[in-house]
């Protein structure tokens, strides 16, 4: 599969002094829009994954900026900067403040830029006492405790957040003929047995592991159509409802792609390799309208597919999304190696 090389050179263009721009039209941020804490957690990691690329330090340094404005204490972040600079009145929003910590975690532990690296650190422990009762919330969250474990398992914050999201994810309605942890697929599916699975592999839980594997195989398969993706839809699903559904959305594809990269790290299974690859594929046109999710002249990512085509609108949270996958294939297909693929 001849995928494109991973680069932050569109994302790049949606971003000012202050931050990413949350909406394009077309390839144009839309400016009055204002900018998404959400988008700030998701760029800072990006950019720290990316340090190789020319855009990656500018953008990882706006990134962290953006998230040590609007952190407000103890792990509660507000949620959008308006264009005109002021904060919004919105409340703060337990999803951005996980993301917010994903990218903080991430850029604490891989940050190639030492002021980065510290800042993130710094603001990571004083917002890991988050608390939430969304599940999403908490695995974003996990997640980047988890990185930061990664590099330094001394860290009790780190270590508490991590444990208080594996209380939450191992909790849900699950039975033989539903094994999803919740009534219905929503949103970035799955990041959630991706984080449980992270949960449990750090606290030593096979049992765990096991059934965080098989319920991230189940969702592979649901949304699994002629061997390629098809993701449910901004709607959500549950029980048997069609499997073919519009708009889908770019975030999903890439949650798909983090998740069974994830399982392969753990198992170096083939068919995780396989199912990062299918999550590519999707952006590049196998997918249930056959078109191109990404645009190959500018570089960024569509923000939905619809029946007929694409939503031609080149977001932050779909530019990015489109960028991350094209990465996390890229990191997989070179430990699967190319004849594999």
């Amino acid at each position: 599969m001849n995928a494109p090389a991973p680069s932050l050179r569109y994302v790049a263009t949606l971003t000012d002094e202050h931050g990413i721009f949350e909406h394009a039209l077309e390839c144009e941020p839309r400016r009055q829009g204002g900018y998404c804490t959400d988008d700030a957690g998701r760029l800072l990691a990006l950019a720290s994954r990316m340090g190789e690329d020319p855009d990656a330090a500018r953008l990882a340094r706006v990134s962290l900026s953006f998230l040590e404005r609007a952190h407000v204490a103890r792990g509660h972040f507000r949620l959008r900067l308006l264009g005109e600079g002021r904060w919004s009145e919105d409340a703060p929003s337990d999803d951005a403040a996980g993301r917010a910590l994903l990218g903080l975690g991430t850029a604490a532990a891989l940050a190639p830029w030492p002021a980065v690296r510290t800042g993130a650190r710094t603001l990571f422990e004083e917002a890991a006492s988050t608390r939430s009762a969304h599940p999403r919330a908490l695995a974003y969250a996990a997640l980047g405790a988890r990185v930061v474990l990664e590099a330094d398992p001394r860290s009790d914050a780190a270590r508490t957040l991590v444990s208080r999201a594996r209380g939450l994810l191992d909790n849900g309605p699950a039975t033989g003929t539903w094994p999803w942890p919740e009534p219905r697929l929503t949103y970035a599916n799955a990041l959630l047995p991706e984080a449980a699975l992270a949960a449990a592999r750090l606290a030593g839980d096979a049992d765990g592991e096991a059934r965080a594997l098989d319920v991230l195989w189940w969702l592979v398969q649901r949304q699994t159509r002629e061997n390629h993706f098809s993701f449910v839809s901004v709607r959500g699903s549950a029980g048997e409802s069609a499997r073919a559904q519009f708009d889908q959305q770019p975030i999903e594809a890439c949650a798909m792609a983090s998740a069974c990269a994830r399982a392969y790290w753990s198992t170096r299974e083939d068919r995780w390799a396989q199912a990062v690859q299918r999550a590519a594929a999707w952006f590049l046109g196998e997918n249930d309208a056959s078109v191109a999710m990404f645009d190959a002249e500018s570089g960024g990512g569509y923000d939905g597919l619809q029946r007929h085509g694409v939503n031609r609108n080149e977001g932050a949270e779909s530019s990015m999304a489109f960028v991350e996958t094209m990465l996390t294939w890229r990191d997989v297909r070179r430990d699967w190696g190319e004849d594999s693929a």
